[in-house]
């Protein structure tokens, strides 16, 4: 049986417990409470109940209380799948998408998600989704913009007949009304 991790000893359960008053963030309040009953003498399965978890992650938090003091226990964003591009690509994919394709040497007269990732499999060899080139676009502050359809024989003076309007009598009414009300 491995032997239990010693909790620091600079902080008492009612030092925790303040610090769970201020926090805004309620997973480190309920971390938080868990290490207040531990370091007034509880169980750490009693610990565990209090946080809703196994004795298991009870350790990691007492890892990480350990190592960091009552931040350490505050909610973290987890750190995911690292990108594909790196910066220098990133670059150069920006510039490539502003320079636009060149009709002879790319094969296409606007860029496609599925004709960057071709580019940058020509380019630099990397494998990527549309997808993920998607988000990295995104990411780089490019949207897809499409403009809004439109019938071809439209007038653009019969688009005001058709607007929707209020009834005359309701507009008259909404006229009368002074704007300010006390």
């Amino acid at each position: 049986m491995a032997a239990s991790l010693v909790v620091r000893s600079d902080y008492s359960g009612s030092d925790l417990r303040a610090f769970a008053r201020r926090s805004d963030d309620a997973q480190q309040v309920r971390r938080l409470l868990a290490m207040a009953s531990i370091l007034d003498g509880g169980r750490r399965s009693d610990a565990a109940k209090i946080g809703g978890v196994t004795l298991q992650i009870v350790r990691d938090w007492v890892i990480r209380f350990n190592a960091e003091g009552p931040d350490g226990l505050k909610s973290r964003k987890a750190p995911g799948k690292p990108s594909i591009l790196g910066d220098e690509q990133r670059r150069a994919l920006a510039a490539q998408v502003e320079a636009g394709p060149i009709p002879s040497a790319h094969g296409v007269v606007r860029w496609r998600l599925v004709d960057l990732a071709q580019w940058v499999w020509d380019e630099f060899g990397l494998s990527i989704s549309p997808q993920s080139l998607s988000r990295e676009m995104r990411a780089l502050g490019y949207r897809k913009l499409s403009a809004r359809p439109r019938h071809n024989s439209q007038k653009t003076d019969d688009i005001a007949d058709f607007k929707k309007t209020s009834p005359p009598a309701l507009q008259a009414s909404l006229q009368a009304c002074p704007k300010e009300r006390p």
